[in-house]
């Protein structure tokens, strides 16, 4: 097997160019050869096609746009080249410019509730933002009675200095110790608003349809109302936001060029997961009595179906985070597949998926492998990606793909 390597180029503060090692069918969660093993005859050929295939993928150029920052948790772009992030633990929303300095952007960030894995999370930004000004938040937040983790929507200032809040639009998500707070968001392109939560360590909360922990939730990002064609709309309680449940800790959202919505969730000791998720689906986590871990995170035994995954980890787990399908020919062999941004592996996977959502093949990209680890992934508007890294000094890396 062969490698090719570029020499390291300096784009701002940093450029790394390398190629990339696909592996057909080999988990992620193993380090992962150029081209799995194979041997002769009828073998020869599908040498032959990955060989063709890996040199179809892109080289990768990674650049800091942004750095500086403080355990940072989401990144989203906004008009005119800003980024908007946050960070969880600071709970500080920060908007960052053209050319890469920052701005904290003043919000009541003191009724953010911080806690173990809870915080500032989130990020959505409106697709009618250039009029509306709307992004939106999922965080923990402090409430007259306690703690939850909420949906938030904000009015962000012309002048980019101030957010106002514009309404809630979901609250009473469930909390402990702050450990699974889950919290990714998703504009659909529908228009709805997906909320992927955490189970708050709470055994009963992924199967009960009237918590809404270990869920992924759907409303309307503009008045907070349920979807209508939620598979529970027409009840009563917390359940009309329910599109799917019995979920851990649901750390990635994302939408294939189908229109279908994705998940990626953390395992317990084992099967990190990647979704597809079907309206009214049960993802079988079920850790009772008590908070039992060592049940199967898709656990066949229940009662009714349970929806396997599309991808697991196996054992141990990496610990994905965000995730975002890539779209366009310039992403080559890349394209239409989901970048996984990894936080306990360090690393970014691109999972490609068959049109019927079965999993076809991984790719690790070497440059990739060192910043440690990844939290999120985003799209710039010219669709390089936009990913953050899980450390202090953290980073948001701008990652292109660059003609061999």
């Amino acid at each position: 097997m062969r490698r090719s390597t570029l020499a390291a180029l300096l784009v701002s503060s940093l450029a790394l160019v390398l190629p990339l090692g696909t592996v057909p069918g080999v988990a992620a969660s193993a380090p992962a050869p150029a081209v799995a093993d194979v041997g002769t005859g009828a073998a020869l050929g599908a040498r032959l096609d990955a060989a063709a295939e890996r040199a179809r993928v892109p080289q990768l150029r990674v650049t800091r746009r942004v750095t500086g920052l403080r355990n940072p948790w989401d990144v989203q772009p906004l008009p005119g080249g800003r980024l908007l992030i946050s960070e969880r633990d600071t709970a500080r929303l920060l908007v960052a410019g053209k050319r890469g300095g920052t701005r904290t952007v003043r919000f009541p960030s003191r009724s953010v509730w911080v806690s173990g894995e809870t915080g500032l999370m989130g990020l959505e930004v409106d697709p009618r933002f250039g009029k509306n000004r709307r992004f939106y938040t999922c965080s923990g937040w402090r409430t007259a009675g306690g703690t939850d983790v909420r949906v938030i929507a904000w009015r962000l200032s012309k002048n980019y200095r101030t957010a106002t809040r514009a309404r809630t639009l979901v609250a009473g998500f469930p909390t402990t110790s702050g450990r699974h707070g889950g919290c990714r968001l998703l504009v659909a392109r529908d228009g709805s608003l997906v909320v992927g939560t955490g189970d708050a360590a709470v055994g009963t909360n992924p199967r009960d349809l009237d918590s809404l922990g270990g869920k992924t939730l759907r409303l309307n990002r503009l008045t907070g109302a349920p979807w209508p064609s939620n598979p529970f709309a027409r009840a009563t309680g917390p359940r009309r936001y329910v599109l799917t449940y019995g979920h851990r800790n649901v750390q990635g959202l994302a939408q294939r060029a189908d229109g279908s919505l994705w998940s990626v969730e953390h395992g317990s000791f084992r099967d990190d997961e990647v979704n597809l998720l079907r309206p009214g689906g049960d993802y079988g986590w079920n850790p009772v009595p008590g908070y039992d871990e060592s049940v199967p995170m898709t656990d066949q035994s229940l009662p009714g179906p349970q929806v396997a995954a599309r991808w697991r980890s196996g054992t141990p787990t990496i610990a994905p985070s965000g995730a975002m399908f890539v779209q366009g020919r310039r992403w080559g062999a890349l394209n239409g597949t989901m970048a996984m941004a990894v936080l306990g592996a360090q690393r970014m996977v691109f999972l490609g998926f068959d049109a019927r959502g079965r999993l076809q093949r991984t790719t690790v990209p070497p440059v990739l492998t060192r910043f440690g680890r990844l939290r999120s992934v985003s799209t710039a508007p010219n669709g390089d990606l936009l990913v953050t890294t899980d450390a202090s000094p953290g980073a948001v890396l701008r990652v292109r793909p660059v003609a061999r």
